[in-house]
């Protein structure tokens, strides 16, 4: 399997396998602290090898460095089928909303597939 997108973003939505993806980011900045992100969306791509249909249990973690950030960990299961190719994608998309950061700093996000890290992305907490 190999992640091949994972950011943040202001919108996003999959739509018969398609995704969109709406205002890119990973910086949020804030004038006072601590402060709260109204909403941001978490979007996540997997290619899946023929070999590797099947279930996959998943989970997304924030560690957070500096202004610590209070969130439970996303989790679920992607149930891989393939429709004919070789490989597969899967999509994960989740909307966040009204997001506490204490103070400027970086969280990063985590996903586990298989209870294995396949990937990370940081967001950059800034005071301006």
């Amino acid at each position: 399997m190999k992640v091949e997108l994972f950011t943040f973003c202001d919108f996003a939505q999959e739509n018969g396998g398609k995704l969109t993806i709406v205002g890119t980011f990973d910086s949020i900045i804030s004038r006072n602290f601590p402060c709260i992100h109204p909403q941001l969306s978490v979007v996540i791509r997997i290619r899946f090898d023929m070999w590797e249909f099947a279930n996959h249990p998943f989970r997304i973690e924030t560690r957070g460095l500096n202004g610590e950030m209070n969130m439970d960990a996303i989790s679920g299961n992607l149930d891989v089928k393939g429709v004919g190719n070789n490989t597969a994608v899967s999509h994960l998309v989740f909307t966040i909303g009204n997001l506490k950061f204490n103070s400027p700093g970086v969280v990063n996000f985590t996903l586990f597939l298989d209870d294995k890290e396949a990937g990370s992305i940081p967001l950059y907490i800034r005071q301006g």
